[in-house]
């Protein structure tokens, strides 16, 4: 299994940006497709983003479409969401994903980070 770590979360007022980081660890990182969940009190978790092992196949959320990117550096092991045009119901816990093919649900990937926290105010 590869090792997630997020960064990038913090408080953002509305209409501004963040860019999420996932440093994943093992040599193998380019093998895996990659995805974004997040997670807001009292519910479940959510997909947001994913992404294919080479970077050519995207997927998103309705809700996030043409305001989130996701976007990959497999020499850099890292894969990132970039945010902008936040509104507060995007405040959440995000969490890293991994697993051999991109999917849209929790189930679909095996390999999570711990997650950081976002916060947008209004």
């Amino acid at each position: 299994q590869v090792q997630l770590v997020e960064s990038g979360g913090g408080l953002v007022q509305a209409g501004g940006s963040l860019r999420l980081s996932c440093a994943a660890s093992g040599r193998t990182f380019s093998s895996y497709a990659m995805g974004w969940f997040r997670q807001a009190p009292g519910k479940e978790r959510e997909f947001v983003a994913a992404i294919s092992w080479s970077g050519g196949s995207t997927y998103y959320a309705d809700s996030v479409k043409g305001r989130f990117t996701i976007s990959r550096d497999n020499a850099k092991n890292t894969v990132y969401l970039q945010m902008n045009s936040l509104k507060p119901e995007d405040t959440a816990v995000y969490y890293c994903a991994a697993d051999s093919f991109a999917g849209v649900s929790t189930k679909d990937f095996g390999s999570w980070g711990q997650g950081t926290q976002v916060t947008v105010s209004s």
